[in-house]
């Protein structure tokens, strides 16, 4: 005979651990499935070790979505706020790094004890080490077969996030199941990921390897003015990992390099006291030595005394340190890429609920939804958000 269930719950990650510590208090018997050894490994690993947990900033605003307001209900039922006094409950330090980014004063690893312990508080079974073979509807909601049994459940919640960092463990599974039940999906593709450039430009850039300069950088009318780092891969760093995300293949990046600093009046003022210098050595002031020379010689500048510019040829520099520009061949993949773009199509979903509108009882949450956070925070509000929501409603 089966096993039953209120609620069956398959993915021990952010929002699942959020959604049954909330359904066990609401007095739901709740069993969590994961095929993982250890619950919550993204969050182990995330922001270098220590979690960034939330953004102080999270608006509905700083996410990707084929349906810009799907995201608003779950986002203000559950705020960052609301997490911060969740974490100060448990006695977890935390400190805001930049940008309302805010981190764990010691390690991840508080995070997941903290939703362990309240899992454990509202009951909740959790079972590791489990592989799905198959799930189904049933005469009184689901049924997940596990290799040597059945578990019956009134509802289901899928929680399994998306394809980024295989190594971890992630599959396709929730895009699977979606399409099982008849739910379309958005095309899904990496996003916060380090871009690729063909190899005439990594022969040009391997100079620039390990650089890491501030910069503006933009695709389209998108703009994010963070750190870049050179890689002898093509670029990352903050601001390419954002611009990831609203980049498509065939498209250009655009960086303005030191933004905000009118470069054109400096080279001019320095052409009359600095006039015998090298063009790259005065730029140098200014930009990493090494990135100057790089630009400098892509201007035809190289080695030329900053006296010898025209206005015009001046202009032409700083032209091209404020737009550089250059086509990515690609990006580095879901090996690397700190989420996935896309997923379970919002137009099926309930934004109250998260439940699936034409099938009663089913539930997606988190990164498989197509709702993706920019980088900072904003995908874990995302998942205590939708968790938390979803656990009200199963």
């Amino acid at each position: 005979m089966a096993k039953s269930f209120d609620v069956v719950i398959i993915g021990a990650g952010a929002a699942g651990m959020m959604c049954a510590a909330e359904a066990g208090r609401r007095g739901r018997s709740v069993l969590v499935l994961d095929h993982a050894k250890a619950p919550g490994e993204k969050i182990r690993i995330s922001g270098g070790g220590r979690c960034n947990f939330t953004n102080l900033h999270t608006a509905p605003a700083n996410f990707l979505s084929q349906n810009p307001h799907f995201a608003k209900s779950a986002l203000a039922r559950y705020t960052p706020r609301d997490f911060v006094a969740l974490v100060e409950r448990h006695g977890i330090g935390w400190h805001e790094k930049t940008l309302g980014q805010l981190f764990c004063d010691d390690t991840a690893r508080d995070i997941v004890r903290m939703l362990m312990e309240e899992m454990k508080a509202a009951g909740v079974v959790l079972r590791l080490g489990t592989e799905i073979a198959c799930v189904e509807a049933s005469a009184t909601g689901f049924r997940v077969g596990l290799a040597e049994e059945t578990i019956d459940a009134r509802a289901l919640v899928i929680a399994t996030g998306g394809k980024s960092i295989p190594k971890m463990g992630a599959t396709g599974f929730a895009y699977r199941i979606a399409e099982q039940f008849g739910l379309a999906l958005v095309e899904t593709r990496p996003g916060l990921v380090p871009l690729t450039v063909a190899d005439a430009a990594k022969e040009s850039l391997g100079a620039l390897a390990g650089l890491a300069v501030d910069v503006r950088a933009a695709c389209g009318k998108t703009t994010f003015n963070e750190a870049m780092l050179f890689t002898h891969r093509g670029l990352s760093g903050p601001a390419i990992l954002q611009i990831s995300s609203y980049w498509r293949e065939g498209e250009e990046i655009r960086v303005a390099f030191e933004p905000g600093t009118d470069l054109g009046a400096l080279m001019k003022a320095a052409r009359r006291t600095q006039g015998r210098q090298a063009v790259q050595t005065v730029l140098g002031e200014h930009l990493p030595k090494r990135l100057a020379q790089h630009l400098a010689t892509e201007a035809g500048l190289l080695d030329r005394p900053l006296a010898d510019l025209s206005d015009k040829a001046i202009d032409g520099l700083v032209a091209l340190v404020s737009g550089w520009s250059l086509k990515p061949a690609g990006s580095e993949g879901y090996r690397t890429a700190e989420v996935t773009l896309g997923g379970v199509d919002t137009r099926h979903l309930d934004s109250r609920t998260m439940m699936a509108k034409a099938v009663p009882g089913l539930f997606f949450i988190g990164e498989c939804v197509d709702v993706t956070g920019w980088l900072g925070g904003y995908n874990f509000q995302w998942a205590w958000a939708s968790g938390f929501s979803c656990g009200q409603a199963v």
